[in-house]
């Protein structure tokens, strides 16, 4: 899964933002040019303002006003997305409809982790969106030197889960699973939008947790394995739906190639030039004496 992601999904880094599409404006050409390599920086700036103000107002709304929050989740994705090239806001839908997947399945059936109001808030299945919006264009700021962000996730990850084992008040052996399964996706894989996507991550989890937004079981229902408030390999699970919504948009996208390339070959095959008549052909006559034209008639005026 992971070697055909990196042959059908490699998205250039540096190329991210290179076939954004935006509003036409009367600043020409070098107004576009300056939005295209600011709208990493501004999409981070968006995300992390809707962490820290989006998830503070959580703690004082019902159901309800969950509601009219995921509302505003979904219009600041979607207004970040049509900055966006179509790649990109493919995968982050793609990303968003894994996911809410995996929420239902980790926190309303399985309960890993159970949300404030013990549902599955509307902000969340946009969120997830923002999130990978976020850790994209971190990878995209540090495209000349992806490594550097790399090595700082395995080491952050590996760190995080040594202290998880020995000094955290909780002992994380679910975590250091996680942080396991994420290294190994980051040595084989060398992306670092997946790096990006930790860092988002795990600054999402200390504050969430923290605020108590949400929680996370001490124990793993039906494995027994201990876990922290965040487990430190949190960010796997993101991972995780990242991988999958890449692999079913490069698989969806090669589909659709193969579909188009049969049909056009059907139609180049169906929709063929009649071959040209010879002149020598066209009559089925003897090439005799009789069959040459007959002279011109003489003149009735001589």
């Amino acid at each position: 899964m992971v070697t055909s992601l990196r042959r059908y999904t490699r998205v250039p880094q540096d190329a991210l933002c290179a076939n954004a599409t935006f509003p036409r404006t009367t600043a020409g050409k070098s107004t576009k040019m300056r939005t295209v390599r600011r709208l990493p920086i501004v999409t981070l700036l968006v995300v992390g303002a809707w962490i820290l103000g989006g998830l503070w107002t959580d703690q004082h709304l019902t159901r309800s006003g969950q509601l009219a929050l995921g509302i505003f989740t979904a219009g600041v994705l979607a207004a970040l997305l049509a900055f966006h090239p179509a790649s990109v806001r493919v995968q982050t839908l793609a990303v968003v409809g894994i996911a809410t997947l995996g929420e239902i399945l980790g926190s309303i059936v399985w309960g890993v982790y159970t949300y404030r109001l013990e549902n599955l808030p509307a902000f969340v299945p946009p969120g997830h969106g923002l999130v990978y919006l976020g850790g994209l264009s971190l990878a995209t700021l540090v495209a000349r030197r992806p490594g550097v962000l790399v090595g700082t996730a395995i080491a952050g990850s590996t760190i995080w889960a040594l202290l998880g084992l020995s000094i955290l008040p909780s002992t994380d052996v679910s975590g250091a699973l996680g942080c396991t399964f994420l290294v190994l996706v980051l040595l084989r894989t060398r992306r670092s939008v997946y790096a990006g996507v930790f860092v988002v991550v795990a600054a999402l989890e200390i504050y969430g947790t923290a605020l108590g937004t949400w929680t996370w079981n001490g124990i793993v229902p039906g494995l027994g394995l201990p876990q922290g408030n965040p487990p430190s390999g949190a960010a796997s699970g993101y991972v995780v739906f990242d991988v999958l919504a890449l692999s079913l948009v490069a698989a969806l996208g090669a589909a659709v190639a193969t579909i188009q390339s049969r049909k056009k070959r059907s139609d180049s095959g169906t929709t063929r030039v009649p071959a040209r008549i010879s002149p020598r052909a066209s009559s089925t006559l003897p090439q005799t004496s009789q069959s040459k034209a007959p002279r011109a008639l003489a003149s009735s005026s001589t």
